[in-house]
């Protein structure tokens, strides 16, 4: 089950469990905030009608207040001199989306993992591990292609030096 919220003048798909960053939110670090759901899906059922999704919410706990990554505005005009160099940093805020509740009030259910996924998963790591085993390492596939490559190329006769005039 996933929603999109609305928050900061932006749009995020959100699952239960994610953490997402968003524009600065005024609760503090622990607090547990609701967002405006726009779109509801749920395996194969998807709401989209505002009056069902007035009932629907999103619950996210604040985990941290923080400065983005600094921004440069530098202004420009050629031939006259002109040059102003601006930095920002945007103040953000990390939240852990809790829950979704549906707009029938229920909390979705949580999917037990399915049993192919867990063989497949179980597959890939013994895979992995007779891979890591059996595997050269990469160091020695270095040295083999280098020495490969030193092979001396076909031998060429050089010209003979031209005979001093006297």
């Amino acid at each position: 089950m996933y929603a999109i919220v609305a928050t900061g003048g932006k749009q995020l798909k959100v699952a239960a469990g994610d953490v997402v960053v968003v524009e600065k939110l005024d609760a503090a670090v622990g607090e547990s905030v609701t967002f405006d759901v726009i779109f509801l899906a749920d395996d194969d059922q998807i709401v989209v009608d505002p009056a069902e999704l007035a009932s629907a919410t999103v619950t996210a706990e604040v985990v941290e207040q923080f400065k983005g990554e600094k921004c440069i505005i530098f202004k420009f005009k050629k031939r006259k001199g002109y040059k102003r160099l601006k930095g920002h940093r945007q103040n953000l805020t990390r939240v852990l989306i809790t829950e979704i509740i549906t707009a029938e009030g229920a909390k979705p259910k949580a999917k037990a993992p399915a049993k192919k996924a867990a063989d497949k998963v179980v597959k890939a790591t013994k895979a992995v591990e007779v891979d890591a085993a059996e595997a050269p390492k990469p160091v020695e596939k270095k040295v083999a292609s280098r020495a490969k490559k030193a092979k001396a190329p076909e031998e060429t006769v050089a010209p003979a030096p031209a005979a001093e005039q006297e």
